[in-house]
């Protein structure tokens, strides 16, 4: 490889050459990736994607440059840009900074120039994995070595990083719907649409005791997004399972599963996930199909004890809280999307109803969750 080129390897041994872009250095860590064709800025900025390496199935990466308004949160948590070809442009209405400059002010490492559909049919046939960017000066045989001393995502706590340090609320009190939450990783749009719908939210490390939360105003609790191994966050099982059935739960994504592992479901990892919006759900409860956004590496298992659900109907779980009732599917693979539990005020959407960006079918669950909440 020539000095100014760079590569990708996987843990599996295979090799894909592009050019550094971005900041100089490399990255390790769980290579994925997303079909959204939008959104790389807010990809990069969920916290969700924590500890992953993102390849971009769309091929022009950057066209729109980027933002403050596009920011889910404070910092960066991808570790690396995986693109078929990167564009560093400001001059569309809503830009601030080029992508690239950006990346590079983050301290991010880009390739651009890869054939990023042998790559996806790559991980779609082998699963995600481990991996790294490097710069062309890396032998890889050094940067074996670096993809080897990564952790694996299964059993990884991802949570302690990217969680606050203290808590902070957000919204206005006065007549306020009172929105308490274990942020595990919460997007800000998440944040921004619960409060316009007259929610106060009160986002808790994730380590807060449930004691700590049966102590506060909480009308509702809320259990966030995230990144890593739900099945590693115990102790906010342990949490969450105190709390179901004294105040009303609701759970989205990582949410989702550890809201379900707190009612003695099981979860697994996906061979390579759901990442990026437009994933085709269906409403057993009304019949409808949402294309929806989606990032998680993890699903929830059947009620039959397998990855699939094959009827478009609400099967139900025995769960430690009574029956729980499925109510939504995923169409792609048949994975759980969202249940209810109905003998207690909690349920679940694995999806994103935020998008952010990303379709606007499934907002209305903001709504649905409120005004059970208020209805309670």
């Amino acid at each position: 490889m020539s000095k100014s080129s760079a590569y990708v390897l996987l843990e599996d041994g295979t090799v894909f050459e592009g050019d550094a872009c971005g900041a100089a250095g490399h990255a390790v860590g769980e290579v994925v990736f997303t079909t959204g064709m939008s959104g790389y800025q807010e990809s990069f900025t969920d916290p969700s994607f924590a500890g992953q390496l993102i390849t971009f199935t769309y091929p022009h990466v950057g066209n729109y440059g980027v933002s403050q308004a596009a920011m889910e949160s404070d910092g960066v948590w991808a570790r690396a840009a995986i693109m078929r070809e990167a564009v560093n442009r400001e001059d569309s209405p809503g830009a601030e900074r080029g992508w690239l400059d950006w990346l590079t002010d983050c301290g991010i490492p880009a390739i651009s120039g890869v054939d990023t559909r042998a790559l996806v049919r790559h991980i779609r046939d082998a699963g995600a994995m481990r991996g790294g960017v490097f710069g062309g000066e890396v032998s890889v045989a050094a940067a074996r070595d670096l993809v080897a001393a990564e952790p694996s995502m299964v059993g990884q706590d991802l949570a302690r990083l990217v969680t606050p340090k203290q808590a902070h609320t957000v919204g206005q009190a006065s007549g306020a719907t009172r929105i308490h939450a274990i942020d595990t990783g919460i997007k800000g749009s998440i944040v921004r649409h619960l409060v316009a719908r007259g929610a106060q939210v009160t986002l808790h490390p994730c380590t807060v005791t449930s004691e700590e939360l049966l102590a506060t105003d909480a009308d509702a609790f809320f259990l966030a997004n995230g990144p890593g191994d739900p099945a590693a966050l115990r102790y906010v099982v342990d949490t969450v399972r105190d709390l179901i059935g004294k105040r009303p739960v609701w759970g989205i994504c990582l949410g989702h599963q550890l809201l379900c592992q707190a009612v003695g479901l099981q979860t697994y990892k996906l061979p390579f996930g759901h990442r990026g919006g437009n994933h085709p759900v269906k409403d057993l409860r009304t019949g409808k199909i949402e294309i929806t956004s989606q990032n998680h590496g993890f699903a929830v298992m059947a009620p039959d004890g397998t990855g699939r659900v094959e009827a478009d109907e609400p099967v139900r779980w025995s769960t430690d809280f009574g029956e729980a009732a499925l109510t939504h599917v995923n169409l792609y693979d048949r994975t759980v999307e969202g249940l209810e539990l109905l003998e207690v005020d909690s349920a679940t959407v694995q999806y994103h109803p935020e998008a952010g960006p990303g379709p606007n079918d499934a907002l209305y669950q903001f709504d649905r969750f409120l005004d059970a909440v208020r209805s309670a």
